[in-house]
């Protein structure tokens, strides 16, 4: 199965994350910010990051610029909360795969993923 590196600020969001996809069948590893989430996919090389936008150390837009210049395959999902539009775009532009919008329904997370894992 697929190894996906849950990126968010909020222990919370990483442990119900990653809860419900381990639950699924997914490996998961984790980072707190997005420099350490840099750190994290080049030593683990997941199929798959789900990054949180609003960071500190490192916001989701400049990891994922810094994890595209590094392997210009990764596939980013960005999670962001509502009324991030301009943002959303801004990552879309910089090459994020797909986004999920929290508070997430379990099924849109699981959906986001299967969909770019088999792509």
């Amino acid at each position: 199965m697929a190894k996906i590196l849950v990126v968010d600020d909020a222990m919370f969001m990483r442990n119900k994350t990653s809860k419900l996809l381990q639950e699924n069948g997914y490996e998961v590893v984790e980072a707190s910010n997005g420099e350490e989430a840099v750190a994290r996919y080049m030593r683990e090389n997941p199929d798959l990051v789900l990054m949180d936008i609003t960071m500190p150390v490192l916001d989701g837009i400049e990891s994922l610029k810094q994890l595209r210049a590094y392997d210009p395959e990764a596939k980013v999902v960005m999670v962001t909360a509502l009324g991030q539009k301009s943002m959303v775009l801004e990552a879309i532009k910089a090459g994020a795969r797909d986004f999920i919008v929290k508070p997430f329904q379990p099924d849109q997370l699981l959906e986001a993923v299967r969909k770019q894992c088999e792509a």
